[in-house]
């Protein structure tokens, strides 16, 4: 891995060999890896289908309700010994020699690298690899090639860390190899628009061609910002209306304190997040926060409701993206696509669209907290300390549940975080 800046290049592990799982690395950080029995029974290089999006194998007997939608929601409530906690996080890939941003050549050498050497299945679409799984990871490409690691949902923040920490050690190790490394930041700091390379992924062909559309900066959302999340459990519907709105009170906090994009193409552009303001100008159908989430009527439906009524980017239908642009699932729900004309949607086109939406927390089957720049490796680690610390305080998520945005709210928020 190139050193770009020393504040900003992720830091990794070498391990000292071993090949039990947890094994100990030099700084003496875990790296996760598999049973040397597990690895001996793998094929090495497998591929599998693009997923998600999926469709369903079965069809529906009856067609959706909101019910349904409603339901799949609160199908996540779960006790909380069953709690986990999931990790994301993208990186910018920059040639070595030149500095500039990989080519999907470049990228698909690597995928293919992590493919046969740590025993990755390939994610294919039509002729490209798009992305690799190894059981509950995923490994997938944003539209400019920004690199994402979608950690699996884990017990102990110990084992999210080290799992960012082998991620990290896989990529530089054939990262290296091929001339490449990696940067964590949340906006691509030199290279203007035009430069950056186009993924050969068909929904991204349809957000390219809609988001100037609804806003300005929406193509730099999506070629030139990175990011790192943290998704988190509920154990009810009112659990999940507390932590989503303590986090969604908390999340301009967390913007600030991890805020790591004040450059754009070689200086600085004014701000300490530029990845954060592009958001304001992006899609505000979509985007932003959420004041309904403090009214009182809040819960699991309201939610659908807002869902259904954000217009739709696609439906995957025989392996092909079918641009929607402009309808809303509402629409898909009664019959009323022109594109599928008299179709009604799965409970997979559920899931697909609620992955268009992009809040600042953002609900599926758990919670997603959005607001975070991408960065160097102690960050990934240290942002979901900061939430799982916040929202497993129960006196502390019950103040931000009673109060919403005032003086005091953030005056307190301000003692008990600095």
């Amino acid at each position: 891995m190139a050193v770009a800046s020393r504040l900003a290049v992720a830091r990794v592990v070498q391990p000292d060999g071993g090949a039990a799982s947890g094994r100990r690395g030099r700084q003496g950080f875990a790296v996760v890896g598999l049973p040397a029995a597990a690895r001996r029974g793998r094929r090495r290089g497998g591929a599998i289908a693009a997923s998600p999006p999926t469709e369903e194998a079965a069809k529906l007997t009856e067609p959706l309700t909101k019910e349904d939608l409603v339901a799949y929601l609160a199908s996540g409530c779960k006790p909380k010994e069953n709690w986990r906690i999931g990790t994301e996080h993208e990186k910018f890939g920059f040639d070595v020699e030149t500095l500039r941003p990989i080519t999907y050549d470049q990228i698909s050498a690597i995928l293919n690298g992590l493919s046969e050497r740590f025993e990755w299945d390939k994610i294919m679409e039509e002729n490209h690899v798009i992305g690799l799984k190894q059981g509950k990871q995923n490994i997938s490409l944003e539209p400019g090639g920004q690199f994402e690691l979608s950690g699996a949902p884990l017990e102990t923040l110990h084992q999210t860390c080290a799992e960012v920490n082998s991620h990290l050690y896989q990529v530089k190790a054939v990262g290296e190899e091929l001339g490449v490394g990696f940067l964590g930041m949340g906006f691509q700091p030199k290279w203007a628009l035009t430069d950056i390379p186009i993924m050969p992924k068909g929904r991204y062909e349809i957000m390219r061609n809609y988001m100037p559309k609804v806003g300005t900066l929406g193509l730099d959302m999506m070629f030139r910002t990175c990011t790192v999340q943290v998704n988190l459990d509920f154990s009810s519907e009112l659990d999940m209306i507390r932590k989503f709105r303590a986090s969604l009170a908390l999340q301009p906090i967390a913007t600030a304190i991890f805020a790591n994009s004040p450059f754009k193409e070689g200086k600085p552009n004014g701000f300490l997040s530029l990845r954060s303001h592009i958001w304001t100008d992006t899609d505000n159908n979509r985007s932003g926060m959420l004041p309904f989430v403090f009214d009182d009527t809040f819960g699991f439906e309201q939610y659908v409701d807002y869902a259904l009524d954000v217009p739709m980017y696609f439906v995957y239908r025989n392996k092909t993206y079918i641009d929607c642009t402009g309808m809303s699932f509402r629409d898909f729900m009664a019959g009323k696509l022109p594109q599928v004309p008299g179709e009604l949607p799965t409970l997979n086109d559920w899931e697909n669209h609620l992955t268009t939406i992009f809040p600042e927390v953002r609900l599926k089957r758990y919670m997603e907290m959005r607001g975070a720049d991408g960065g160097p490796w102690r960050r990934l680690c240290a942002l979901p300390a900061f939430w799982v610390c916040l929202l497993t305080l129960p006196a502390f998520v019950m103040y931000i549940y009673r109060v919403s945005f005032t003086a005091q709210t953030w005056a307190v928020c301000s003692l008990l975080l600095y």
